[in-house]
């Protein structure tokens, strides 16, 4: 018997097997059209480690599932367990084959609302994986499911882990509501501003100068960081991977950047190509060929306001309009970048929306950490009932 089985249980719980307690659904639908389901699921609608079911697909579109599942079942994605794809169902419909369809044997026994976060737990979740098969698309098996072994506590202690995890589950919606509106607010303001009367310009009548990056291999050791097209993240300069470069003391004062500079990233997938960022880091920094340094006329055009374009929607329109397409990358040079145009507000407009969105950003940012933190709680309980807390 594993340490693991050998552990001290509180008292009143018990050590089960998942299949003692817990059924995989067989309802089946050979029409379901016929049959007045209206929904299907497949593994791209389920997002990992997010409990509700956000999209679907229209059966009258057509679609080959028959498993049925109904509101309060578990959906399980069987394929790519790795994945930690777990919802519970709160319409019915069918789903693909690659989801298991779960519900408790016997709520006196095992609490229906307790099983998606008994799925949850890392436990069961490295059964799965260690219990798949298959190399290019791993999935694991009813049976193997069913041998999962866990500490099972009274119902009335279930109840309180239900309203404890329940209560996490409202608490990290209400703060992902106030991300997805802060994100919301952002977008509006900028639509807001670039939607009115101005004077459109293109980007070469308001910048000082652009300028190519450095075309040297960098390493793990040198003299200078530098910044290359993963360094930029949400419109700002970031230090992830960072690689770095010896360099005499001219080419390090051609290439140092100075706060304020906007880095474009002119070569990349046609997906990220365009993406820019405004460097703002402490320390001696220099940036690679693959990127373009845009020096503003900051008596024109403030450097944040030009990133916040060339990232938005409106932007890349305009950049993607001058990209030339490889096999498997896109370009867009300095000069075609120059030719950009976009919609020049005052300077004080420009720096009212920058401190707007700022503030926007900030309470995004602000929920998104409370969101982590109940996660972090929702990560102890799973412990507990897994027995791993004491």
């Amino acid at each position: 018997m594993s340490d693991k089985n050998n552990k001290t249980l509180k008292p009143g719980w018990r050590r089960v097997k998942f299949g003692d307690v817990v059924r995989l659904s067989k309802a089946r639908s050979q029409d379901p059209l016929a049959d007045g389901i209206e929904r299907y699921v497949g593994l791209e609608h389920l997002e990992p480690g997010d409990l509700r079911i956000r999209s679907w697909g229209s059966v009258a579109d057509g679609v080959t599932f028959t498993s049925v599942f109904q509101p309060g079942q578990v959906l399980f994605g069987k394929r790519r367990a790795y994945q930690r794809k777990v919802a519970v169902a709160d319409f019915s419909g069918v789903c693909s084959g690659d989801i298991y369809v779960l519900e408790t044997k016997d709520a006196q026994v095992l609490l229906p609302e307790l099983l998606p976060f008994i799925c949850q737990t890392d436990a069961f979740f490295d059964h799965a994986v260690g219990t798949s098969a298959g190399s290019l698309s791993p999935r694991t098996n009813w049976t193997s499911l069913a041998d999962f072994d866990f500490p099972l506590a009274p119902v009335d202690e279930q109840s309180r882990l239900v309203d404890a995890f329940q209560a996490l589950e409202r608490t990290g919606e209400a703060h992902r509501r106030v991300g997805d509106i802060a994100d919301q607010l952002v977008r509006s303001l900028l639509s807001d501003v670039l939607n009115r009367e101005w004077p459109v310009v293109e980007l070469g009548s308001v910048v000082q100068g652009t300028q190519y990056g450095l075309s040297i291999n960098a390493g793990s050791d040198g003299q200078y960081p530098m910044l290359r097209m993963m360094n930029i993240e949400d419109g700002l300069c970031v230090e992830n991977d960072i690689k770095y470069v010896d360099l005499n003391d001219k080419d390090f004062d051609a290439y140092r950047l100075i706060h304020g500079d906007v880095l474009f990233n002119r070569t990349n997938s046609y997906e990220l190509v365009g993406r820019t960022g405004v460097y703002e880091l402490n320390g001696d920094h220099v940036f690679a060929s693959y990127l373009v340094r845009i020096k503003t006329d900051t008596e024109k055009l403030e450097p944040k306001f030009l990133t916040l374009y060339l990232n938005s929607d409106f932007g890349r329109r305009q950049v993607l309009a001058y990209a030339t397409k490889a096999v498997s990358q896109a370009n867009v040079n300095a000069s075609n970048l120059l030719r950009v145009r976009l919609p020049l507000p005052p300077l004080d407009v420009q720096q009212q929306l920058l401190d707007e969105i700022a503030k926007a950003k900030f309470a995004g940012k602000a929920a998104m950490e409370r969101r982590t933190s109940s996660e972090a709680m929702k990560k102890q309980l799973f412990a507990e009932i897994t027995g791993d807390a004491r």
